[in-house]
């Protein structure tokens, strides 16, 4: 298997949905604005959406996968087979419990994720309302995420990676044709994450019968394997969502900020989702059966080889990345965001946090890499330990941020916390002697220095040619938008070309 081209495909269908998403959050935008309604479903989407970034990028895959690939490679296709049943469900059975506790339970659950609505009644229930609606994707999402954990086993990574465009299709649709008919219309939304999540579902199991692993679910509570899955999951969850946990926290304090406060943080933090899921996610979803069957082998030298892989693709594309958000802030916000309901003020608060996020990109990314260090080896308690010191350290720097820079300061401590997890997990592998990186790092990084300086150069020159952003409507402005990143990112591959950079040096295939 050629890690490359299957993180290609990955990355080229993330890009499309990240595409998709960026679409549907400009129409979400000149529709709701950023208001007290859209801020109503950010915080009751905000729950379904952290057990998506858990489960389908996070605790349950590193915890399953590495017990599914030992199943795969030295029991059989049966045994397998049973396992899955097992595994699928108790799941099922905790999720279903989960669900009708939460939609019970949902006025508390928006008194402890959002206790500043408090004071606006109206505000409180409609966002209980639409808690309630969306709820029930939490059980969807994490099916989907068993599905798409198997198929990646099977290196079918391209099917899982395209299922979350059918979630943009379907908020798209619900605002566009569902929401005229709603009333407040934004209960169209609610409507839209739940159907998307029935759509995702569906669209993957005919993949899985294709490779003979679409089983009934049953109960079993005597499976050692299902125990195994739970017992690893249950502290990962905290190892490699720390930042999601952080992001619940900092809407509890943005929701004693000003109003718009929750919707500017999510539109930043959006726009971050498109590197970290092009490139951070997808190296960590094909890194992982990979590093696992490495370790499950013996073979140190190709479990070396992998990680060093991983790292070196994430400085090349991710400092880049956070370098261009930065300088890019202006022209994303308003030529994505600002029109109709979403201001100029809306645009300017965005933009902020944007920044303040590019600070932590590559440490949020490169804990994408560093993680399945730890999980491929069914080591949880390394990096649960830093996860709690992370997040301990986020709180307090949101206590010493929050009063200066407002939400800014939230997403600020987001961006800095990752970075101090990313340092720590890498000091960890290299003391537990896991993890040594390859030889060339000094000439590498002296030559990626360069090409970003170019970058950074061509990028400054062209937008000082570029009219204001907020002239022209939304066509031109992408148009426009589009012509610099281009003009970036042609300036900064021609320049790793020069100081030769061959895609061939990347080229890497798995045993």
């Amino acid at each position: 298997m050629n890690l490359l081209k299957s993180l290609a495909a990955i990355s080229s269908m993330t890009m499309f949905s990240r595409i998709l998403g960026f679409i549907r959050d400009a129409i979400i935008a000149r529709f709701f604005g950023a208001g007290a309604a859209i801020d109503a479903f950010f915080v009751a989407f905000l729950l379904p959406n952290l057990l998506r970034r858990i489960f389908a990028e996070g605790a349950f895959s590193q915890a399953f996968v590495p017990i599914l690939a030992e199943y795969k490679n030295q029991q059989g296709d049966e045994a397998t087979r049973t396992f899955i049943a097992y595994v699928s469900g108790l799941l099922t059975l905790i999720l279903a419990i989960v669900t009708l506790s939460g939609i019970l339970a949902a006025p508390w659950i928006i008194y402890i994720t959002a206790p500043g609505f408090t004071d606006t009644p109206n505000k409180f229930d409609l966002t209980v309302c639409l808690l309630r609606i969306t709820f029930p994707y939490i059980l969807l999402i994490s099916l989907v995420s068993l599905v798409g954990a198997i198929l990646n086993t099977w290196n079918r990574f391209s099917v899982p990676a395209f299922a979350p465009t059918l979630l943009n299709i379907s908020m798209i649709m619900s605002v566009l044709l569902l929401a005229p008919y709603c009333e407040p219309p934004i209960i169209a939304l609610a409507w839209g994450v739940f159907a998307g999540g029935i759509l995702q579902l569906l669209y993957q199991l005919p993949y899985l019968q294709k490779i003979g692993m679409l089983v009934l679910p049953r109960i079993s509570f005597r499976n050692s394997g299902v125990w195994r899955v739970l017992k690893l999951m249950g502290p990962a969850i905290i190892g490699v969502s720390v930042s999601q946990i952080s992001l619940i926290i900092n809407t509890i304090f943005a929701s004693f900020l000003q109003s718009g406060s929750v919707s500017w943080m999510y539109y930043a933090d959006r726009l971050m989702e498109l590197p970290t899921g092009v490139l951070g996610v997808a190296l960590g979803t094909i890194l992982l059966p990979s590093l696992a069957k490495s370790f499950s082998t013996g073979d140190h030298k190709e479990y070396q080889r992998l990680m060093d892989w991983g790292l070196r693709l994430c400085f090349l594309l991710a400092l880049p990345c956070a370098i261009a958000l930065t300088i890019l802030a202006e022209p994303l916000t308003v030529s994505l965001f600002q029109y109709g309901n979403f201001t100029a003020y809306d645009a300017v608060m965005t933009q902020r946090a944007l920044i303040a996020y590019c600070v932590g990109l590559m440490g949020l990314i490169v804990v994408k890499v560093l993680s399945p260090g730890f999980y491929s080896r069914q080591d949880i308690k390394t990096p649960v330990k830093i996860a709690i010191i992370t997040l301990i350290l986020t709180q307090l720097m949101n206590l010493a941020f929050i009063g200066s820079l407002k939400h800014a300061g939230l997403a600020l401590s987001i961006g800095l916390a990752a970075c101090f997890n990313a340092l720590m997990l890498y000091w960890q592998l290299r003391r537990q002697a896991i993890f040594s990186p390859l030889a060339g790092w000094g000439k590498f990084l002296v030559k990626l220095i360069a090409a970003l300086i170019v970058m950074v150069a061509v990028l400054l020159l062209v937008l000082n040619f570029m009219p204001p952003w907020e002239q022209g409507n939304m066509l031109m402005r992408i148009m426009r938008l589009l012509l610099v990143v281009f003009a970036g990112a042609m300036s900064y591959f021609a320049a790793l070309f020069i100081f030769g950079f061959r895609l061939r040096d990347f080229s890497q295939r798995a045993i």
